[in-house]
């Protein structure tokens, strides 16, 4: 997936699943700072997850339904941390050369994260 610049990939998905976009000049809008504390949650979710994901599989008491679940649960946080960061890597500025201006001089310019 390809993100056009200025589009900022949001860390949820439209009824259908597919990627819901925001257009904006800056992180400063109410709905991309919601987007930024969603995205925290994600990757604080993941952590926890994998924090408790370690703790059953080292029981080595756990039946297959319950590694089925964590299963399940760690691919659904594995791609939302995926998304976390494309979307943010979406957002970094990238340096054609050591002043970090771009060829037309204009400063940093946004690249485009691909999947």
């Amino acid at each position: 997936m390809t993100t056009t610049n200025g589009l900022r990939l949001l860390p949820w998905s439209s009824p259908e699943g597919k990627p819901c976009f925001l257009s904006t000049d800056g992180g400063s809008s109410r709905l991309s700072r919601r987007a930024d504390e969603i995205e925290d949650l994600q990757l604080s979710m993941g952590t926890e997850l994998l924090a408790h994901a370690h703790a059953l599989l080292k029981e080595q008491k756990a039946d297959i339904r319950e590694v089925r679940f964590l299963a399940e649960r760690l691919c659904e946080a594995l791609r939302d941390a995926l998304r976390v960061a494309e979307s943010r890597g979406g957002r970094l500025p990238t340096h054609d050369d050591d002043d970090g201006a771009n060829q037309t001089g204009e400063g940093p310019k946004r690249v485009s994260a691909s999947s």
